[in-house]
């Protein structure tokens, strides 16, 4: 008798709307970095990447990112770090160490060129891992056969300069700990409609499910 009393209540409860929704589980964030780049570039693009994955994924990700500097302690509370830009980008040696122990540590970072990025972001992440070189991940690989298959790797956003969308990662000890996507503004694609006249609603959906990848295989790899 007593559980069918709570049965009724339970549902009633939820009819009514008085069941709240779980927490979220995490957050995600976007990086802020010194030297004077525009780091806040895209601002509707991780709402947006963040609100496909809840739905795609059935993540529960918190709606709105976060916004966190390298020296910051609150760094080590965010499983995926997002950074993009256009320009100049600049790490102290305490931030690049920083960022060390929260790659090594367990952390994901995904860059994004926002196109001009390429030149400064190089020499940074060199003071971060001096002794690895970003490698181009071949098709193959996992990152593009999570959800959803990328049999070409990264899907062509907006074009800049006539190069292909390349895929870049750095790799300390087997663990894939930063992707970079270059020459293919995944980014912006991740962007309301709208805000690109040139983006379509398959361009759009491209992005966000090469997002959602990403998410689910920085939150799943050992």
């Amino acid at each position: 008798m007593l559980k069918n009393i709570c049965l009724v209540f339970i549902l009633l409860l939820a009819l009514t709307g008085a069941v709240q929704p779980a927490a979220p589980s995490f957050r995600i964030a976007k990086l802020h970095y010194g030297g004077g780049g525009d780091w806040y570039a895209n601002k509707t693009s991780l709402p947006n990447l963040i609100r496909f994955c809840n739905q795609a994924l059935k993540t529960n990700i918190a709606p709105d990112e976060a916004t966190v500097e390298l020296d910051s302690p609150e760094l080590f509370t965010y499983p995926f770090i997002h950074m993009t830009g256009h320009g100049n980008v600049a790490f102290t040696e305490a931030e690049a160490k920083n960022l060390r122990r929260y790659l090594t540590g367990g952390g994901f970072l995904h860059i994004d060129d926002n196109y001009g990025l390429d030149k400064f972001i190089r020499p940074e992440m060199k003071k971060v891992f001096p002794e690895l070189e970003f490698v181009e991940l071949p098709y193959s690989h996992p990152i593009y056969h999570q959800k959803y298959v990328f049999p070409k790797g990264l899907p062509k956003i907006h074009e800049h300069d006539g190069k292909r969308p390349q895929g870049f990662g750095l790799l300390y000890k087997g663990r894939l700990v930063c992707f970079y996507s270059y020459e293919c503004d995944l980014g912006n694609g991740w962007e309301d409609l709208g805000t690109y006249p040139e983006d379509t609603p398959a361009s759009h959906e491209a992005a966000l499910r090469m997002g959602a990848n990403l998410m689910a295989y920085a939150l799943t790899q050992d």
